[in-house]
């Protein structure tokens, strides 16, 4: 489970100039959000999880927030419990261990939050999250690269500005999300139950490596094919798949 996680897809060229891959695709950036993106949480859910149902509701509501990124990343490794998650992805599994192993505290459990790269809380303690992003805000320059995304003509435009002094390169990513999926589970610790699971990430690929100067790219939409997908989360971390690092800016774009 600790194995690296590979893009499904080739990694798009990067294109210096935001005049240039405007004019090339006549990107129009009113779909970018007015409001900064304060945070990106992450959610590490399945469910075989009896304590999990309450997080993801909890996401769906933190999700309504228009300064949070909130993703659900379902995981598989309580697959034998006697209900395999339907949603689930060893990716997910491989970030999550990633994340802990980064941390150097080894602490990897459902419902887990992780804010921002760098904190992690219980998925169901509202106020918990809260203070991680509280005491994540500002850190390694952490969200202090806005991060702007457009739609249209069947491409997704990614512009990404000069690092602020102090902060590092990162890689760019694109997550395929779908907005809400209802699972009813029929085995397992959740019996019975109909689970809604928000911003479920349905496809996940690496756009390019963003190096601290201004760069745009492009990405066809139908590359981020998947169950449900409606939405598209762009982010910028540092570090790598192996020891992702700190967030540094993130934004959503609705596809349909």
């Amino acid at each position: 489970m600790y194995g690296a996680m590979r893009s499904e897809f080739p990694q798009y060229k990067e294109r210096t100039g935001l005049s240039v891959a405007i004019a090339a695709v006549g990107l129009f950036f009113a779909t970018q959000a007015s409001a900064q993106t304060r945070a990106v949480v992450e959610l590490f859910t399945s469910q075989g999880c009896s304590s999990c149902p309450e997080a993801d509701r909890l996401l769906g509501e933190i999700a309504k927030d228009p300064t949070v990124v909130a993703v659900s990343l379902p995981i598989d490794y309580w697959d034998y419990l006697g209900w395999k998650d339907t949603l689930a992805d060893p990716k997910f599994t491989a970030r999550q261990k990633a994340y802990s192993k980064a941390r150097g505290d080894r602490q990897v459990y459902t419902p887990q939050i992780v804010v921002n790269g760098k904190l992690h809380a219980l998925g169901s303690d509202r106020a918990g999250i809260e203070q991680a992003i509280k005491d994540s805000t500002g850190k390694s320059g952490v969200m202090s690269v806005p991060v702007k995304v457009a739609v249209a003509n069947g491409q997704i435009g990614i512009s990404v500005p000069d690092a602020p002094a102090g902060v590092h390169p990162g890689e760019v990513w694109i997550s395929a999300i779908a907005k809400a999926m209802p699972v009813s589970i029929a085995r397992g610790e959740n019996k019975g139950k109909e689970v809604i699971y928000h911003n479920v990430v349905r496809n996940w690929l690496k756009v390019g490596d963003w190096t601290g100067k201004s760069a745009s790219w492009t990405v066809p939409i139908e590359n981020l094919s998947g169950q449900g997908v409606d939405g598209a989360v762009v982010y910028v971390q540092e570090g790598s798949r192996e020891k992702p690092g700190a967030m540094l800016g993130a934004s959503y774009a609705t596809l349909r």
